[in-house]
């Protein structure tokens, strides 16, 4: 599930950016647990960080029931404001 305001994003990345961050994203949806993906926990928040080159998808994971719901996309300087 990735959110509207992380759709908007992602639809405005230019497009090579887009297909890479995309297909990431979908890799996180079929394997979360996929060690080649850079994946980390933000600390003192129930998020975590997706690291794309230059881009941060932000993410929270519900192992309970099977969701992974993109929250936001940004650059990394700004990923965590």
């Amino acid at each position: 599930m990735i959110r509207s305001q992380a759709k908007k994003k992602l639809q405005s990345l230019p497009r090579p950016e887009r297909f890479r961050v995309a297909e990431k994203i979908v890799q996180l949806g079929c394997n979360p647990d996929d060690e080649t993906l850079d994946i980390k926990k933000i600390e003192g928040k129930p998020y975590f960080r997706l690291r794309v080159g230059n881009w941060h998808v932000i993410f929270d994971r519900q192992d309970a029931v099977k969701i992974i719901a993109v929250e936001k996309i940004k650059p990394r300087g700004d990923a965590y404001k």
